[in-house]
């Protein structure tokens, strides 16, 4: 048995569940999720309660058994409240700005990098050098903040470029003066 699949997840206060055939829908004040449910698996509702169980004892179907409860937590707890990472730039000049469907950035390259918000996420630049991103969503707000630390990775030698805030970049010394 999956020792994570085998937990049930705990319905929170605010948050409406359904199960409509194979898609599997949560709903709150942070806004709607939906999941096409796998046929290795089977989800029910029991009480306040979601149980997911796996049908037989393949292989497959114990990788998604544990996967799936994992997804339908990610969705209930983004449905109470919503997901958020904080992105920050480092490097003399660079500089960010969002007008809600889009971020530019200027990371030291001629043109200005911009990218397309997609539909769901909330993207706020609350001084030059910082991005706040939130959606309900855990997967999209990691894919996009990803996107955007990809445009400018920080360099090992002075830490130049974007980076997620709290993140650790361990510098190089470089080339020793002889």
């Amino acid at each position: 048995m999956s020792r994570i699949g085998k937990k049930p997840v705990a319905i929170l206060d605010g948050v409406k569940v359904s199960i409509d055939g194979r898609t599997f829908k949560a709903e709150g004040p942070g806004g709607v999720l939906t999941y096409e449910l796998r046929p290795e698996v089977d989800v029910a509702i029991e009480g306040n309660e979601v149980v997911i169980t796996r049908k037989n004892d393949l292989r497959e179907s114990r990788a998604y058994h544990g996967t799936t409860r994992a997804l339908i937590q990610n969705m209930i707890l983004g449905a109470k409240q919503k997901y958020e990472k904080k992105l920050e730039l480092h490097g003399v000049g660079y500089v960010c700005s969002s007008d809600g469907k889009q971020v530019s950035l200027r990371v030291g390259f001629a043109n200005e990098v911009k990218k397309k918000v997609p539909e769901g996420i909330e993207v706020s630049c609350p001084d030059n050098t910082h991005i706040h991103i939130k959606g309900c969503s855990k997967q999209l707000v990691g894919q996009f903040a990803s996107e955007l630390r990809a445009v400018r990775k920080p360099e090992p030698y002075k830490g130049k470029g974007v980076r997620y805030v709290g993140e650790v970049v361990k510098i190089k010394q470089g080339k020793s003066a002889s």
